[in-house]
């Protein structure tokens, strides 16, 4: 049976929802948004200023960053951003799941599966 075949029998009895894991999608999330910090710092440690204020003007519809970007942040306060920013996305992921599986609680099923 194909997998497309076991989603539509799946669907017809009406139990696709299912629950989210709130500790693996809030780790997903708090990991995401750390890489794309990552990204970021390399961005900026790669391009020269101008490169870099272009590239975020684009990226923030037409924002000017010249005025705010800096781009002599040391080592312990790009470790300190990473930490803020996984700590951020894993608060967001965490809220995303927990809100999702709100119908869940109805039903009596447990949401941490």
């Amino acid at each position: 049976m194909t997998i497309l075949k076991k989603i539509i029998k799946e669907k017809r009895k009406g139990d696709i929802m299912g629950v989210i894991n709130v500790k693996k999608f809030a780790l997903s999330f708090g990991l995401t948004f750390a890489f794309l910090r990552l990204l970021c710092v390399v961005v900026m440690a790669l391009t020269p200023r101008e490169a870099t204020v272009a590239f975020f003007n684009t990226l923030l519809h037409g924002l000017d960053v010249s005025s705010v970007l800096r781009t002599d942040i040391s080592m312990l306060e790009q470790v300190y951003g990473l930490i803020q920013i996984f700590v951020l996305g894993w608060l967001l992921g965490a809220s995303i799941a927990s809100i999702y599986n709100l119908p869940c609680l109805k039903e009596g099923e447990t949401c941490c599966k």
